[in-house]
């Protein structure tokens, strides 16, 4: 499983003690942007939707595409644009206009929508990510453990073998869902925390040691899932 941490991270001396890390670099935040192209083992670059709903500011799609333009090369990869709270039409009509090769994008598919439409992604798409949307909100809370649970059934059935990466989703790396990605904002938000001051290069290793397995077994524990 890759571990992609979020940018921006300050100071600069901090960000330093990561190089070789892979990274996330939102369209919202673009400030790192240079030195992970120049630093980073590999660069998920994000498309900035959720940033720009959790503000209230329109999403754009149009400057988006044109950022990409000189960074979608090698290892690096990028996030489709998506809508926020929209249904499968929304989604649809906003992955139109998308140029990029496929092997170079991740659809997204938000965990409020239908199942069948997760099916449609990974049987179209080789990389296609999991966004935590309307009741399943929050990442790891029981009701997105069951829907994820119902979503990795359901890849299973179509008998692909996509690359599913995990928005906001480094906490649940090491747990039962064989995600291949995930990334995460935890360490350039918390390390430093007030009285709580961590070294963000620790912090890295410690994520970093946690990988999530091959294949996926629901688990089982009396009534419902943990």
């Amino acid at each position: 499983m890759l571990h992609y941490h979020g940018t921006p991270l300050t100071p600069r001396k901090e960000m330093e003690k990561l190089k070789g890390r892979n990274f996330c670099v939102s369209y919202a935040q673009t400030q790192d942007a240079s030195w992970c192209i120049e630093n980073a083992q590999s660069i998920m670059w994000d498309n900035g939707a959720f940033s720009a709903y959790t503000k209230g500011k329109e999403f754009n799609k149009v400057g988006y595409l044109s950022w990409l333009n000189d960074k979608l090369y090698g290892a690096n990869w990028a996030v489709v644009p998506d809508v926020i709270g929209g249904t499968v039409e929304d989604q649809k009509a906003m992955m139109k206009g998308w140029h990029y090769p496929d092997h170079l994008s991740c659809y997204v598919w938000h965990m409020d929508l239908p199942i069948e439409w997760l099916k449609e992604l990974v049987e179209t798409y080789p990389r296609v990510a999991f966004g935590s949307s309307g009741k399943y909100w929050k990442v790891g809370s029981p009701e997105w453990k069951y829907r994820a649970d119902d979503a990795w059934d359901a890849i299973l059935s179509t008998n692909t073998r996509p690359w599913v990466h995990m928005m906001r989703g480094l906490r649940v790396c090491g747990d039962r869902w064989p995600f291949a990605s995930a990334d995460s904002t935890n360490v350039a938000r918390n390390f430093k925390n007030k009285g709580k001051e961590k070294c963000p290069a620790n912090m890295v290793n410690t994520i970093d040691s946690r990988q999530s397995p091959l294949s996926f077994k629901r688990e089982t524990f009396g009534f419902g899932q943990t």
